[in-house]
């Protein structure tokens, strides 16, 4: 989805100009994003019909399934599968053994009591609300203004605290893509570093026609430094270039050309630089930090499953400032992504490298050899780029590091 005016909350007239500098920067920018509509595919479907059938073997069912679970708030799509099933990830038999109860998995609601009945050696999950006199969470609302669209009610996949800072803060780039997006170009009293609360000073491209923007509108917008670039571990290849996140900035008054008289006493066209406000910063923000907008908050619905196609990528990076170990819950970035067909809510298995070791079980000959790859744990794709992905790290059993393998998850 290619971001537009519209998108960011700008009309024509007042505020234009500014928002066609950020809007061509956010051309550049933009990769290629689909919005997931509660995705199912062919073959998750073609799954869920055949256990819908049969239901599923008990063997396939998790050590300590419950007989009965009731959703509650604060529960995952994620979290339930794994109670019933040994893979979470393959929700189309859990959906499946009851699909006509379950028309959309995504739509499992806080209330629901989730029944496991077996029979003859099979499996299959029925649904329906709580049973009478049981007791349900109260939730007391109260009238109140919103400036977003209301959110699905229904559990999501993943904790969306977990990656919902990284929609907006993470963003892969072109090379060169950054600078040809507007800056900081000054502060108030010359100052060098710029934070939350502080006001600044952007320019966009030159050449450009500016207007004021709509006082009625907040635009926001990230700041960005310095994109460094991404190599696959295997190969050395640059994939794509991570810009570094600063923080946040609104727009106070657009970049305008006035009539400013010189030391001459002649009235000469000058630029007059936009107005930014920082509203919220993770580092110092500078002069030559870059402005990019800010997009709509997602609500994409992650569908855990396994890729369909044979995978074999790398860890590329670890999110954050030299950071090369990751732990569970944080976000990597591995080495293939939308052009090798990687989808958001794809599983994949983490393979930690087998040492090289002399094999000393015979004196004559000591060869050196190289132990398997062993499992390390699982985790998810929640953003694509063309040549690259935004995963988070679901279980590990170890710490994970950069050149890790990732694969399909069996």
């Amino acid at each position: 989805m290619v971001p537009t005016k519209a998108a960011f909350g700008v009309t024509t007239g007042a505020g234009a100009a500014w928002a066609a500098v950020v809007a061509a920067c956010a051309l550049a920018l933009s990769g290629p994003v689909q919005a997931q509509n509660f995705p199912i595919t062919p073959a998750q479907r073609a799954i869920a019909e055949m256990v819908e059938v049969s239901g599923i073997p008990l063997s396939e069912l998790a050590p300590n399934a419950p007989d009965t679970y009731t959703v509650k708030r604060g529960d995952t799509l994620w979290g339930i599968s794994g109670l019933f099933l040994k893979s979470p990830w393959r929700w189309p038999e859990l959906w499946g053994m009851n699909k006509e109860q379950v028309r959309n998995p995504h739509r499992i609601y806080p209330g629901q009591v989730l029944t496991l009945e077996k029979l003859n050696g099979l499996a299959r999950l029925r649904m329906g609300p709580a049973p009478a006199g049981a007791p349900i969470e109260t939730v007391r609302v109260s009238p109140r203004t919103r400036i977003n669209s209301l959110p699905d009610l229904g559990i999501p996949t993943l904790p969306p605290q977990a990656i919902e800072p990284f929609l907006n803060e993470a963003i892969i780039v072109d090379e060169g893509a950054l600078d040809r997006a507007p800056r900081i170009v000054a502060a108030p009293e010359d100052r060098v570093l710029i934070s939350t609360g502080d006001r600044a000073y952007a320019r966009g491209r030159n050449g450009t026609p500016l207007v004021e923007r709509d006082p009625r509108i907040i635009d926001t917008y990230r700041l960005f430094r310095n994109a460094t670039p991404l190599k696959d571990p295997v190969t050395g290849q640059v994939l794509g270039y991570e810009a570094h996140y600063l923080g946040a900035a609104e727009l106070v008054r657009s970049e305008s050309v006035q009539d400013v008289q010189s030391a001459q006493g002649q009235m000469v066209p000058t630029i007059i630089p936009a107005t930014v406000d920082v509203v919220r910063n993770r580092e110092e923000i500078r002069v030559g930090d870059r402005l990019v907008p800010e997009p709509p908050r997602p609500m994409t619905s992650y569908v855990p499953r396994a890729p369909a196609q044979a995978v074999d990528a790398s860890i590329v990076s670890v999110y954050g400032n030299a950071v090369k170990l990751a732990g569970q819950s944080q976000v990597v970035v591995i080495s293939q992504g939308a052009a090798e067909g990687i989808e958001n809510g794809h599983v994949l298995a983490i393979l930690k490298a087998g040492a090289r070791v002399d094999d000393r079980s015979q004196r004559s000959e000591r060869a050196q050899i190289k132990l398997p790859d062993e499992r390390n744990g699982l985790l998810m794709v929640f953003r694509t780029f063309e040549h690259l992905s935004y995963a988070l790290i679901l279980d590990i059993t170890d710490v994970v590091q950069v050149g890790d393998r990732v694969a399909n998850p069996r």
